[in-house]
């Protein structure tokens, strides 16, 4: 859905043209409120905002159910393993990033910046 320019509504006129903004959106009309330039808030009616939330509930649920047809189709695949030991393989391998992260040589943000000046010379 795209917006037009009487969509977009600085805040200062939201704050003093509420009452007519929430008819336009109970109308139907979606509104985005801005603060010093960059968008802040939408204002869309309740019925239509619930029927967002039902949609990505929907959408969790499909992705969930995906889910379940891949483990499925694993076990029918004989791709399985004991969850104690998937558990552990899993502990491990967080184990193995965080160990890593920290033998990186940490960099300050000075030092980036003198590199990137260096980079652009």
């Amino acid at each position: 859905m795209g917006f037009s320019a009487s969509d977009v509504v600085p805040f200062t006129q939201a704050r003093a043209n509420l009452s007519e903004l929430a008819e336009q959106a109970k109308a139907g009309a979606e509104k985005i409120i801005t603060k010093n330039g960059q968008s802040y808030v939408a204002l869309i009616d309740a019925d239509r905002l619930d029927y967002y939330h039902r949609l990505d509930r929907e959408r969790i649920h499909l992705l969930l159910l995906e889910d379940a047809k891949r483990g499925l189709a694993d076990i029918a695949a004989g791709r399985t393993c004991e969850a104690d030991a998937a558990i552990a393989r899993r502990q491990e391998h967080r184990a193995a990033i965080a160990s890593a992260g920290e033998r990186r040589p940490r960099v300050s943000a000075g030092a980036k910046a003198s590199r990137g000046a260096k980079k652009r010379a």
